[in-house]
């Protein structure tokens, strides 16, 4: 079993996210030795169920306090509502930023690469999404793939929950490779 001890990992979420996509990949990672907090800039965050309103978190660090440094690697759950949500705050592309500015490995399913998408940097890379923003990944110049799991360079994506298990699997993989070299892309300014 790989090992993910003395890692730190953020996991950057607002209400609103796929209630497996998160609890998930946060087992996961804790059952590989990470520890793992919730960053958000809401003090409490609530899950979706499929179809209702679940299971309510307390965030581990507020976003506001919280610097991308002291991470070793990101996971981002998606949802419809949470990713919206989230792109809609600098503070959020932000956070997110940081780990595509310095290759540090970023995980990513369903909905949550719209989040990215506000970064700017994702022209070129090989992704995979829910299908219904594949368009949207395809206008930021994604190379997008209908794969259970794509990386590309310590990108990790997955489709849906039911990718989950390879998901959480290559995710483990990544974050134990640690930081990839950048590709020397762009910086973008947040708000441009």
């Amino acid at each position: 079993m790989i090992s993910l001890d003395n890692r730190r990992i953020a996991i950057l979420t607002d209400t609103g996210f796929e209630e497996i996509e998160l609890t998930s990949p946060k087992k996961a990672l804790e059952d590989a030795g990470a520890v793992v907090e919730i960053v958000s800039l809401k003090g409490t965050v609530q899950a979706w169920n499929h179809d209702h309103w679940s299971l309510e978190l307390k965030a581990t660090v507020d976003l506001n306090e919280a610097s991308p440094e002291d991470y070793d690697a990101l996971m981002i759950p998606g949802g419809v509502i949470n990713p919206d949500e989230m792109r809609r705050h600098p503070e959020y592309i932000a956070f997110a930023q940081h780990f595509l500015e310095t290759g540090k490995p970023l995980a990513a399913i369903c909905h949550a690469p719209q989040l990215l998408i506000e970064t700017g940097m994702l022209s070129g890379r090989e992704m995979t999404s829910f299908h219904s923003i594949r368009t949207d990944l395809k206008n930021a110049g994604v190379i997008w793939e209908d794969k259970v799991v794509v990386v590309d360079n310590g990108l990790i994506t997955s489709r849906s929950p039911e990718d989950l298990e390879a998901f959480n699997a290559k995710m483990i993989e990544e974050f134990a490779e640690g930081q990839h070299k950048t590709r020397g892309a762009f910086t973008h300014e947040i708000g441009e």
